[in-house]
């Protein structure tokens, strides 16, 4: 199977666009099918696989990502380190460190899995819905950023309490909160205490 970066568009011998699928999964995570990504994404939304990646810095600071504002999907809003699909097949490990290097230019020093979390978020803005079976990641980023200003916005590393003073006043993802509570546990194992996650 050919793996196709989510970033670019290809022409097929005919001349249309590639569709970009996901993998649809049922409430236990296990693979039903496939769908078209913004299909997926259309109210009320079907149920697929994505994964979240939080990468902290050597002083125990979060790395947040502001997406593009050429993004269809919540352009300019605040977000962790890396969310995205893996392609049907791809395990969501690869997918992780794969998307992240295609992002931020970057590949973690340290990547580990941080549980599931199921959710379901409607994006008031873009009427699109979030369904996802959400593979959480953490890691270690110690290497200059280089982030693709088709994907990313801008970028900041922050302490809790500076990401609770951003969170009040800034628009985050509508994923954002849900993700970050799920993988606090792994979060807190990784950063210790004196982090204050």
């Amino acid at each position: 199977m050919s793996i196709t970066p989510a970033t670019t568009t290809h022409s097929s011998s005919k001349g249309t666009a590639d569709a970009i699928l996901l993998e649809l999964v049922d409430e236990n995570g296990v693979t039903i099918g496939t769908a078209e990504k913004l299909a997926a994404h259309q109210p009320p939304g079907q149920l697929h696989r994505a994964f979240s990646v939080f990468l902290f810095d050597e002083q125990g600071r979060l790395l947040l990502q502001q997406r593009a504002l050429s993004k269809y999907h919540s352009p300019g809003v605040w977000s962790n380190t890396c969310c995205s699909h893996p392609y049907p097949g791809e395990a969501p490990f690869a997918a992780a460190a794969r998307r992240t290097y295609e992002e931020l230019g970057v590949s973690p020093s340290l990547l580990a899995e941080a549980g599931t979390v199921r959710y379901n978020h409607p994006d008031p803005a873009s009427g699109l819905v979030e369904q996802e079976y959400n593979h959480l990641f953490v890691g270690m980023v110690q290497s200059p950023l280089r982030p693709d200003p088709e994907e990313v916005g801008t970028t900041a590393f922050v302490t809790p309490a500076e990401l609770a003073e951003r969170h009040a006043k800034d628009t985050f993802s509508a994923w954002f909160m849900t993700v970050l509570d799920a993988a606090r546990p792994a979060i807190r194992e990784l950063t210790g205490p004196s982090a204050g996650w």
